[in-house]
């Protein structure tokens, strides 16, 4: 017959502290899953205070050039006696530029030397040292095509509702006959232009006619 003592009272004293031990334990705890942390309420993004829409200045954009049968007035040239190559170097030229070259009449002019005119768009650089390269190559077109004397200054004039710069300069050859020779540059063309035997403000005013018609 087995002998009950004091072993059963030992076991059931062991086991409740296990059971207590258990309630206790920080690892025992880890086995439920952990609750989501609370975040902090997060602030909606504050906008910018709006600013006025500013206006592009004039000449803003992207302009292109075209051949125009009549700018300003002027005829364009046509047939065998029209301009039919590059009378000056125009500079880089890139897939998606354009260049006009071309030569313009007077009213009821049928001969003599002719107004002629190289513009270029979509400038890659800064459209001022494209004027000026224009020019450089006009000069010495001009010098060797009936013009002579030593440039003088140019001088800015009013460019027209294109904006940008437009500027004339001289080829004085004597106290009534002068040639000029005008350029306009703006964001993305650069253009000039010879008058024959005119006046630099006369020849500003119509190479500003002549721009509204050349550019788009």
């Amino acid at each position: 017959m087995p002998i009950f003592g004091p072993r059963p009272l030992l076991a059931t004293i062991a086991l409740a502290t296990t059971l207590t031990l258990t309630a206790c334990n920080p690892a025992a705890e880890a086995e439920s899953p952990p609750a989501a942390p609370t975040s902090a309420p997060v602030s909606a993004p504050v906008s910018a205070p709006a600013r006025p829409a500013s206006t592009p200045p004039a000449g803003s954009g992207k302009h292109t050039l075209t051949e125009a049968a009549t700018a300003g007035g002027l005829t364009k040239a046509t047939g065998a006696n029209a301009v039919s190559d590059v009378p000056i170097d125009p500079g880089e030229m890139r897939d998606d530029m354009h260049l006009v070259v071309a030569d313009y009449n007077r009213a009821g002019q049928t001969s003599g030397r002719r107004i002629l005119f190289v513009g270029v768009d979509s400038v890659p650089e800064d459209p001022n040292k494209r004027r000026e390269h224009l020019w450089r190559g006009l000069i010495d077109y001009a010098l060797q095509n009936g013009s002579t004397g030593t440039p003088t200054t140019a001088k800015p004039y009013q460019p027209g509702p294109f904006g940008g710069s437009l500027e004339c300069l001289s080829l004085p050859e004597s106290a009534n006959a002068t040639d000029v020779i005008c350029g306009w540059s703006d964001t993305t063309t650069a253009a000039v232009a010879l008058f024959p035997r005119t006046t630099p403000a006369d020849a500003a005013r119509l190479f500003a006619a002549m721009r509204a018609d050349l550019e788009h």
